[in-house]
């Protein structure tokens, strides 16, 4: 199969990585790729949010199938596109990617088919927010409705701090995805993020991870798109597996298809492991990035063969995928500044010496090259991925090649990534 990836990030070199060791997969292009991507699949300079160039390209050269890696042409109805036209592609159509592109769908969703989840109230007026917001208890939590790139979440301490926030997200803080605002109750537990593949009526669960979002150690900082992960998560036990799938993943699988609104892709749902059980925290409508860096590495069975059973709808058919037992641990190196202001064209060395560690893959999302010099060009920037017997030893792993192999001055990263399992 002809296969083009659509994407830029740490999330797409992993899937790149993956689907070209599959059989069914003879030549894999990405657009618009990285650095990384370009040494494992041809590359097409087209933004992935591009859905005129992307219908285009896919009409000159008749790929196969289409995998959609980020949140972006999803929303905008690529896969809607694609399907008109008889193209074979993996991904929820627009009106299915709801479920991450408005928080507000969702927990009305949930509401609808008895999902667990927070209590909520969703605002397009301020005064009414602040209203709202006096009925709740402080930790407050404030969600930009629409796409903000991972960052649209902020949970202020004080109802004077809360207040000021939803000033700023309705003067634009997230630019239209703020218009409206969801806020919820604070639910207290440990966060781990679980996914399955659904082919619009069935359900194939994966595995779970845990992320860390916050920018520094101690879960400090602003939120960003991801500073690492780590899998198994500790969190997420066989009772849970089941839990999870009974409750909140089969109930969202049915109601889409109940609705109008089948969702074939993946379902990745942020879940807050309260003492009261599992409740859904958010859903994504594709793999999580830095989770899916540590599922690739983790992964046993083809993943080509699962999407194309998710797109002709068999999924019933294929057995359980196939893990690795042994943890990995992914450590993002980000940019100084990021997830606010940094520089760009920042010098990267190493990283060939740091590939050839035993366990150890280096995904990028942020990079270019200037002739032979690779560079940093975004503000995630590489994804560390490290396999090995105990998470500790993967752990130190990662951070070893960090420290001695990978030479990039404008870096940092977190130093207690799965410092909860640990």
């Amino acid at each position: 199969m002809n296969v083009l990836l659509i994407g830029s990030g740490a999330r797409e070199h992993a899937l790149a990585w993956k689907l070209v060791q599959s059989p069914i997969v003879t030549e894999l292009t990405c657009a618009p790729g990285n650095a990384g991507i370009a040494e494992v699949a041809n590359i097409v300079d087209i933004a992935a949010d591009d859905v005129t160039g992307l219908l285009a390209l896919i009409q000159r050269d008749g790929y196969d199938f289409v995998v959609v890696g980020p949140e972006q042409p999803l929303a905008l109805g690529l896969v809607d596109e694609l399907q008109k036209r008889g193209v074979k592609v993996f991904g929820p159509t627009q009106s299915a990617a709801q479920l991450e592109s408005s928080k507000s769908f969702t927990k009305e969703f949930c509401k609808r088919y008895n999902i667990p989840t927070a209590d909520y109230g969703v605002f397009t007026d301020l005064a009414d927010a602040k209203t709202y917001l006096k009925t709740m208890r402080a930790p407050y939590v404030l969600k930009a409705d629409g796409l903000a790139a991972g960052k649209g979440v902020v949970i202020p301490e004080t109802l004077s701090e809360a207040e000021a926030e939803l000033e700023e997200f309705f003067s634009g803080k997230f630019g239209d995805a703020s218009t409206k605002v969801v806020i919820e109750e604070f639910m207290t537990g440990q966060e781990a993020s679980f996914f399955a593949i659904s082919d619009g009526k069935n359900a194939l669960p994966l595995i779970a991870a845990q992320d860390h979002k916050r920018a520094y150690d101690g879960d400090k900082g602003p939120n960003t798109g991801g500073m690492g992960a780590y899998s198994p998560a500790p969190v997420f036990d066989d009772a849970a597996l089941k839990t999870v799938m009974e409750k909140i993943i089969q109930p969202t699988v049915h109601g889409m298809a109940k609705d109008g609104n089948p969702f074939i892709g993946v379902l990745f749902a942020g879940l807050m492991m309260t003492p009261d059980g599992p409740k859904l925290i958010e859903y994504n409508a594709r793999f999580g990035d830095p989770e899916c860096q540590v599922m690739m590495r983790r992964l046993q069975s083809d993943l080509m063969e699962i999407f194309i059973a998710a797109e002709n709808g068999t999924l019933d058919a294929l057995g359980a995928p196939a893990w690795f037992d042994e943890p990995v641990v992914n450590v993002v190196l980000a940019a100084k500044g990021y997830p606010g202001k940094y520089k760009k064209g920042t010098p990267i060395n190493g990283l060939d010496h740091a590939n050839e560690t035993d366990g150890v893959v280096i995904f990028h999302a942020g990079t270019k090259r200037d002739g032979a010099q690779l560079q940093a060009s975004g503000g995630r920037v590489l994804s560390v991925t490290a396999q090995a017997p105990t998470l500790k030893e993967a752990v130190d792993k990662a951070y070893d090649v960090i420290d001695t192999k990978i030479d990039w001055e404008d870096g940092f990263c977190r130093r207690d990534i799965a410092y909860r399992a640990l």
